[in-house]
């Protein structure tokens, strides 16, 4: 593969659009040509801009991804197609992937998930030549298929983070690790390690901020660009 994988973002949502470019741009070896809001503006930009790769939202206000995907498929376009959306039909699913869609990210999520998404599909992308055997073939498409999901640092649940994430979420001013733990029903300490455990992996930030004493004292916020706590 020469140059960078050229990627157009078509997604409804302006400021998710704008995150998901630069998702995108933080990749190594990936390139967002533009981000754009429905399929009539997709569809200018495939006419005049080389386009390897779209993460495609499947519900926009023109239509539906799965059917420009076919439109595509149909007129020979070369690009592949990722799709992004928070449809969880199971049906969908299957109907993405009989068009040959390479990957279903769920939305929202977190730069660590489209990340592994792109740098799988780049592995994907760069097998070439000609098979040897089933060996050679299996291990091209397993460049596609996520890894199981990491595990979780010792001491911490996927429920319990959950309710946090989604606290902290539903907090447009964020949560000090008392606030969340007062919220969640855990202690305090017990609260901070998940906060701490969600900036870690890239969904909050956390600011000192100095109350009357001069005590600086942590605040978290839910980065808005970071999505769900889905894939964590």
């Amino acid at each position: 593969m020469s140059g960078p994988v050229r990627v157009l973002v078509v997604e409804d949502d302006p400021v998710a659009a704008d995150a998901h470019a630069l998702y995108v741009g933080r990749v190594p070896g990936f390139t967002a040509v533009a981000a754009v809001h429905s399929l009539a503006e997709a569809t200018r930009v495939l006419e005049r801009t080389p386009v390897d790769l779209l993460l495609l939202d499947l519900t926009l206000p023109d239509g539906h991804g799965l059917r420009f995907a076919r439109g595509l498929r149909a007129a020979g376009h070369p690009a592949d197609v990722i799709a992004v959306t928070s449809a969880r039909d199971l049906a969908m699913v299957r109907e993405s992937v009989s068009l040959g869609v390479v990957q279903y990210v769920l939305k929202p999520f977190a730069f660590p998930t489209l990340r592994e998404r792109l740098l799988r599909y780049a592995e994907f992308r760069a097998a070439a030549g000609e098979a040897a055997g089933q060996d050679d073939v299996d291990r091209a498409l397993a460049a596609l298929r996520a890894p199981a999901a990491a595990q979780l640092p010792k001491g911490l649940s996927a429920p319990t983070l959950d309710r946090v994430a989604a606290l902290l979420r539903a907090a447009p001013g964020g949560l000090t690790a008392a606030g969340a733990a007062e919220a969640a029903g855990i202690s305090r300490i017990t609260a901070r390690r998940y906060l701490e455990h969600l900036v870690d992996t890239g969904r909050a930030d956390r600011t000192p901020r100095y109350g009357q004493v001069g005590r600086p004292e942590l605040h978290y916020r839910w980065l808005a660009a970071a999505g769900s706590v889905s894939n964590v």
